[in-house]
């Protein structure tokens, strides 16, 4: 795969496919900026280099030209955090953009109107590929978050440049900040998944099991193991038909000489909400009326001392409802143990949208390892699975 750093982009028109799938509120101004910083390094690159990044990206999932979830919404946002000008193209296809593409100069930034306004986008179409390639002489993919979606301008457009196809500055981090917990990270390597289904993690447990010597389960999927071990949980959230499945991943932990943490002990509600009266109880003996809400002191010490006694960790899901105060503790105590052991040399990875939120909410995105932009695509590659948009830069 090529590097962005071999290479001098110097009087070429640079297609750069970025993740700007950035949340707008109701006056379509942007509330996080993240993505937009992460793209910024690949496009500094190209701007020292003295070549013209095109930017195109998509947002949200519009039905056909919806000025609701055009890219205009977000060009002082990309100006902000680039410190230049940017010029947008009001299409990406049309001749008054080829035109303005052709007549851009050097060091000029130019943002491409909403990818996903053209139902070729998501089809894969090749024409459409090839139409978007025809603007530049050279492609870069920095979008991870979309790596795993075959669409016409993250997978099929690369074709289209044999020799002139890059890996962004964040998409090389991405991979390798996976490469560093599937592959070739330092040992104790723990997983902590949580999150409120086993189903949705059934992939990512059974790809990672045979990689970690320790997996803590905890949030609300823990209770369908709990329940499958025989205990009382209350009306806490459960998946029944994925009790059996639980039991084969605690027999598997155990042939695999897995350590698995499963909660022992949860603050438990009368209600789902903020205000409802609270307890603790053992996870095992929850009484009908009440459900568990986070992880309680005795959890959260195993989980502590687990995370702890780790050299790498990968966070994939919140140990708790943390988006209401009452049951964040559980959350927040993963991430302070989480940023220690980080801050003692400890390689920590968070992904997964959840996850990612929390970290962000409660001010641990710096203090952890790396933590991934891409929801879906992480997933993905922790399932095991290789990205369409990665193997399309090969």
């Amino acid at each position: 795969m090529n590097s962005i750093y071999n290479y001098n982009f110097k009087n070429q028109k640079v297609l750069i496919r970025v993740d700007f799938n950035v949340p707008l509120n109701n006056e379509k101004k942007v509330t996080d900026k993240s993505r937009i910083v992460a793209a910024k390094t690949t496009i500094k690159k190209v701007l020292e280099d003295g070549g013209t990044p095109i930017l195109m990206s998509h947002l949200g999932r519009p039905k056909g030209k919806d000025s609701e979830f055009s890219l205009s919404h977000i060009v002082k946002d990309v100006e902000d955090v680039l410190g230049v000008p940017v010029k947008f193209t009001r299409g990406v296809i049309e001749s008054q953009t080829k035109e303005l593409v052709q007549k851009s100069l050097p060091k000029e930034v130019l943002l491409l109107e909403n990818l996903r306004f053209y139902p070729e986008e998501q089809k894969g179409d090749e024409n459409f590929a090839k139409e978007i390639s025809n603007l530049g002489e050279s492609y870069i993919n920095d979008a991870f978050g979309t790596a795993h979606r075959a669409h016409a301008s993250t997978t099929i457009i690369a074709k289209f440049f044999p020799q002139n196809k890059f890996a962004g500055d964040l998409l090389q981090k991405e991979i390798e900040s996976i490469k560093r917990v599937m592959v070739s990270g330092e040992k104790p390597i723990l997983g902590i998944l949580g999150g409120a289904k086993v189903s949705s993690k059934i992939t990512i447990i059974e790809n990672i099991m045979s990689k970690v010597d320790k997996l803590i389960i905890g949030g609300g999927m823990s209770f369908t193991f709990i329940k499958a071990l025989g205990g009382r949980i209350g009306d806490s959230i459960c998946e029944d038909d994925k009790m059996s499945l639980a039991l084969s991943i605690i027999k598997k932990a155990k042939e695999k000489n897995v350590e698995l943490c499963l909660p022992v002990d949860v603050v438990c509600a009368d209600d789902f909400s903020n205000s409802a009266n609270t307890k603790i109880c053992e996870i095992n003996n929850i009484p009908d009326g009440w459900q568990g809400m986070d992880a309680g002191p005795k959890s959260l010490e195993i989980f502590n001392k687990a995370i702890m006694s780790s050299k790498t960790i990968l966070w994939n899901g919140p140990v708790g409802v943390f988006e209401m105060e009452s049951f964040s503790n559980g959350t927040v105590s993963v991430g302070k143990s989480v940023s220690q052991s980080t801050n003692n040399g400890s390689f920590s990875l968070v992904g997964g949208g959840d996850s990612v939120a929390a970290v962000k909410k409660f001010k641990f995105e710096n203090k952890v390892s790396y933590v991934s932009t891409g929801g879906g695509a992480m997933l993905e590659s922790l399932e095991g699975k290789t990205l369409p948009g990665i193997k399309a830069l090969e």
